[in-house]
């Protein structure tokens, strides 16, 4: 059976008496095409400053950036950050606050040292530093016009002409600034311990620039000589004093054997000494079995005493004339090795922290480019892993070697070379954690964070609680210099510092950081000028976006003061920029920079595998835009839990765009079917039809629900929200059911206007709703959309705020919620029992069925009063209601909240109407339209129907 009828030559066409929906808002949205003009548009007529005017007496919610990298396009992390971002600040808008939002840019560091050292070469070979520094400068503004570009075409909303860049001479200044603070406070020191070092990159890298891969080392255990026999024998309470002994040691790092000073034992730990065919042997008591199977050894304990007893026994280093300390440290475990730990306090924190305690002179014969010096006896001039293997065979020959095998295990990287790290020991300047109390600060700070998710919080709480001394200088060229004059002679930092820093970020101010390296220090310091050094190191690039919080929302007055609502980055800046920039903002002003911090996951595909080029399964944003368009790419951030990794696929995104298809399509009939109507024309809430006053009901739930994910960062419940209410509240429901009432009705009958209020109402919601989420397509609604236009030079829904006209059902509605639940009940039902009926073809479409509908004496008496119109609501063509008790065998039957429901459904043997196409026992019952039914001729002819409910 088809719907479609076709006028017969003696029949009338009433196509022109149907109130057929028009709007020039497209079914096909055009995205990748249409978006690029619409911002243009948008950046001609500058909404973000006319924003920012029309708010700006609104109170302020300030999310600060944390600034990408300029160095290469844009990748879907980048995506996801910035569009979180930006609904963050569009929805802060519609909740009323004035929201900048200046984007900015990480602009020193190696990476784009890297770059250009490629395309001009080294410093001190084919170009000088300030030429080189130059070109840096030049590389990175070029790197952010590029992300810039990709950045706003994913329509976040910000002040993209005036962002910040590190770059800038007047944050260079800044820095320096704030370091001076720093220093006054008392956190700033100088000293020689070991650092991550990164032999290619020839300097010191901050924690967040290490990663852990696996590696294959050598693992050997050295015999270390016992100097002292005598000692060792009263140590040991030794009947017969050893003729010969040695302290075992296990290692992974042959290589720091040139360097060690001392050998460390657990105080509390039992240690044995085992006597051996080569000799008497110090061992953990736990591990000498294992030890003495490795080495191919038997034995007997001959002694044994506590670790703290083995103090400053002197051993022999294995190959150098020198002795080797015997200390104590509670870090030394007996779970492997050999319970006595190799120290060399160059190369590790532990060591060197160790060592502190016995006023020894560190030793550190391994040169920046992981060359030892000339010098060192057997190995000098080699690189360090080269000179593994011949360390072993050295060790080997001269019969220290006990055991050698390969071991693998998780080694730290740079970050950008891949390459493994060591710990190395060098003249560097650090925050002190402890000096001045700043770990302590620092923790009682983080307890006042709100962190999202809540595991935020216990994660960088123990980095901050292990986290040695911030070591801020780098080896470099292109940075901000530590700008310390330093004594020749004591090394310390001059007096005056603070003051003569304040002066040198004046010149920085007006001519970048080329102002300290040109500067002739007589300028500043007269006649001690020949007493001091410039400091030539830069700073860690961690501190330049550590300090952001002062060099930009403390610096300019649309953003200040700090500390600010919101840092939003991946989850790898617990360790990152939430650190540094909660370090740095307590080390200047004893608080931390921001109240809340969120953090989401990384973009991985369908699989959840890490994405790469090697792997073919990159989604690069640039694409998405191209062929879908921003919408898509911002929906499916919004649809995805951002608290833990981010799936996406080419597969995933389709889905998101058929959901992208079905808001589309509802916000389109919702225009279609008011245009030309607007609030000025609307009914007041009292007036409307029940079935219009629930819309409006529902979307005011809705409403709270989505206002209350936005406010705590839940996007994306607001996505299934909006999801839901299109999909099924209205499309499955509501405009399914409205269709007869807004098409066959009079223009201006009541019952209509009611439809067109209750429509009106909700898409002034809805478009709210998706404005901070699906921003081109709520500006392109907005737009059809009639409304008051606000006192501004641009026309957009981010001028307004969450809509105001929603209400809840009052306690003098028809029907109750409860009343509804149980409306909605009997419509499933009623769709369940005409089902069969169109599977097996006996009807078309479901206007072609009536129904019986068996209820509950409560529920009866509630529907009897509306039971013709009932059938607009079901989409039958008829609905007579019966108490449940009356129910024949062959009814569908449901529980409800009011009880039991039955439903019978059978094929309409009435005539059907042409124009509404109900079967109507009255249809043919009028002369001069034989072809309609009864409220169809009143509609066309009459004064029009009147509804009541639906």
């Amino acid at each position: 059976m088809t719907n479609v009828v076709t006028p017969e030559p003696n029949r009338k066409d009433y196509k022109a008496t149907i109130q057929l929906p028009e709007t020039p808002f497209s079914m096909k949205a055009d995205l990748p095409n249409r978006e690029p003009k619409a911002l243009a548009q948008w950046t001609a007529e500058n909404w973000y400053g006319a924003i920012q005017s029309y708010t700006a007496g609104r109170p302020k919610f300030l999310l600060h950036d944390g600034p990408p990298y300029a160095n290469g396009d844009i990748h879907i992390g980048h995506a996801v950050n910035k569009i979180l971002k930006d609904i963050v600040v569009k929805s802060k808008l519609l909740s009323g606050y004035a929201a900048p939002y200046v984007p900015g840019w990480d602009c020193h560091g190696l990476p784009i040292e890297i770059a250009v050292e490629k395309n001009v070469g080294k410093v001190g070979q084919k170009i000088d530093a300030k030429a080189f520094r130059a070109e840096c400068r030049k590389y990175a503004a070029v790197q952010i016009d590029r992300q810039r570009t990709d950045f706003q075409r994913l329509l976040v909303l910000g002040d993209w002409q005036q962002p910040y860049r590190t770059m800038d001479f007047k944050y260079e200044a800044d820095q320096v600034r704030a370091l001076a603070k720093i220093v006054e406070n008392g956190h700033v020191v100088q000293g020689k311990k070991p650092v991550h070092w990164c032999f290619h990159c020839q300097s010191a890298l901050a924690e967040a620039e290490i990663e852990y891969e696996n590696k294959v080392d050598s693992a050997v255990d050295v015999a270390f000589a016992v100097a002292d026999l005598t000692k060792l024998s009263a140590i040991f309470e030794l009947s017969q004093p050893s003729s010969k002994a040695f302290a075992v040691i296990w290692t992974t790092t042959p290589w720091t054997l040139p360097a060690n000073q001392a050998v460390a034992v657990n105080p509390e730990l039992t240690y044995a000494l085992v006597r051996t065919s080569i000799g008497d042997l110090i061992l953990a008591e736990a591990l000498v079995e294992t030890c003495l199977k490795r080495y191919g050894l038997s034995g007997e304990i001959i002694g044994r005493c506590n670790g703290v007893a083995l103090e400053r026994c002197d051993l022999r280093h294995p190959f150098y004339d020198r002795a080797s300390l015997m200390i104590t440290g509670e870090y030394v475990l007996a779970t492997d090795g050999t319970g006595l730990v190799h120290t060399s306090p160059a190369y590790g924190l532990d060591d060197f922290y160790a060592m502190k305690r016995y006023s020894t002179e560190v030793l550190n014969p391994v040169q920046g480019n992981g060359v030892y010096e000339p010098e060192l006896g057997f190995f000098g001039g080699m690189r360090t892993v080269d000179a593994n293997p011949k360390i072993v065979e050295h060790l080997k020959a001269s019969g220290h070697l006990l055991a050698h095998f390969e071991y693998p295990h998780s080694v730290s990287h740079c970050w950008r070379h891949k390459i493994p790290t060591i710990y190395r020991a060098a003249p560097q300047w650090f925050i002190s954690m402890e000096t001045a109390g700043l770990r302590d600060k620092a923790m009682l700070e983080i307890a006042g964070v709100r962190w999202i998710p809540g595991w935020g919080r216990e994660r960088i709480e123990g980095m901050v609680s292990g986290r040695p001394d911030w070591c801020i200088s780098r080896q470099r060229t292109w940075g901000v210099p530590i700008a310390i004059f330093v004594d020749k002679n004591t090394l310390q930092p001059h007096p005056d510092t603070v003051q003569l820093m304040e002066k040198v970020a004046l010149r920085i101010e007006q001519s970048g950081v080329d102002a300290w390296y040109d500067l002739d220090s007589a300028e500043l310091l007269g006649d001690q000028a020949e007493q001091y050094d410039k400091t030539l190191d830069i700073l860690d690039v961690w501190f330049d976006s550590g300090v952001s919080h002062y060099c930009v929302v403390d610096a300019r007055p649309e953003l200040a003061p700090t500390p600010v609502d919101l840092y939003l980055e991946g989850s790898d800046q617990h360790r990152g920029w939430f650190q540094s920039s909660l370090c740095a903002s307590v080390a200047m002003h004893g608080r931390a920079p921001y109240t809340q911090v969120l953090t989401h996951g990384f973009a991985v595909d369908q699989f959840g595998k890490k994405m790469s080029k090697s792997a073919g399964n990159v989604v690069a944003p640039q694409d998405v835009m191209k062929v879908m368009g921003a919408d898509i790419l911002r929906l499916w951030v919004s649809a995805t839990d951002y608290s833990a990794e981010m799936s996406v696929s080419d597969e995933i995104l389709k889905r998101v765009s058929e959901s992208y298809r079905r808001v589309r399509n509802t916000c389109r009939y919702l225009l279609a079917n008011t245009s030309g109507f607007s609030l000025e024309k609307a009914l007041p809430f009292d007036q409307l039809l029940p079935f219009d006053q629930w819309l409006i009901d529902q979307a005011h739930k809705t409403q709270a629900l989505i206002v209350n994910a936005y406010d705590n960062y839940q996007f994306h419940l607001i996505y299934q929200a909006v999801h839901e209410f299109c999909s099924v509240k209205l499309g499955a429901l509501y405009l399914d059911a409205l269709k007869d009432r807004m098409y066959t009705l009079k223009s201006d009958a009541p019952a209509r206007l009611s439809g067109q209020t209750a429509m009106l109402h909700v898409l002034h919601a809805l478009v709210r709703w998706i404005a901070p989420i699906m921003s081109f397509t709520a500006e392109e609604i907005w737009q059809l959309l009639p409304h008051q236009k606000r006192e501004s030079s641009i026309d957009s829904v981010l001028l307004e705020t969450w809509y105001d006209q929603l209400q809840s059902l009052p306690a003098s509605s028809k029907f109750s919620s409860a009343d509804w639940q149980a409306i909605l009940e009997l419509r499933d039902a009623s769709q369940r029992a005409i089902e069969p009926l169109r599977q097996s073809k006996s009807i078309g479409a479901s206007l072609d069925a009536e129904i019986i509908a068996y209820l509950p004496d409560a529920l009866l008496h509630t529907l009897k009063q509306a039971e013709d119109e009932l059938r607009f609501l079901l989409i039958v063509s008829n609905v007579t209601l019966k108490p449940i008790s009356e129910a024949t065998g062959t009814a569908i039957r449901v529980a409800s909240v009011s009880g039991e429901i039955a439903v019978e459904a059978f094929v309409s043997i009435k005539p059907k109407c042409v124009r509404c196409w109900h079967h109507r026992d009255d249809v043919g019952q009028h002369a001069q339209h034989l072809e309609l039914c009864g409220r169809c001729v009143d509609n066309i002819d009459g004064q029009g129907e009147i509804r009541a409910y639906f």
